[in-house]
């Protein structure tokens, strides 16, 4: 997944984000570290996941986050074949009570 990213500085981005404590923290830190639309198309993606792990089908995902077919289905292509990290962040959000 690595490829043309550095593998520490990629470590150091995760352990900053693993210091953070609330969603107002996770904000403040994205909003400063990402570009609006770094925001959106990362925010656009989690609910892309969610929705697919729901098993809404494409078109309902495409009409809803306003996602290309292309990005739905490199979300699936993830779901099914990534390194599991869209399913395990799923998991534990669905296992917390907002």
């Amino acid at each position: 997944m690595t490829n043309n990213i550095d593998d520490k500085a990629l470590d150091l981005l995760c352990r900053a984000i693993l210091t953070l404590e609330t969603v107002e923290e996770c904000r403040k830190f994205l909003e400063d570290a990402c570009s609006h639309m770094e925001l959106r198309t990362i925010s656009q993606r989690m609910v892309v996941a969610k929705m697919l792990s729901e098993k809404s089908v494409y078109s309902k995902i495409i009409k809803e986050t306003g996602a290309s077919t292309a990005t739905v289905s490199r979300v699936n292509k993830s779901l099914e074949y990534g390194a599991e990290g869209y399913r395990l962040v799923l998991s534990r959000l669905d296992s917390k009570v907002e």
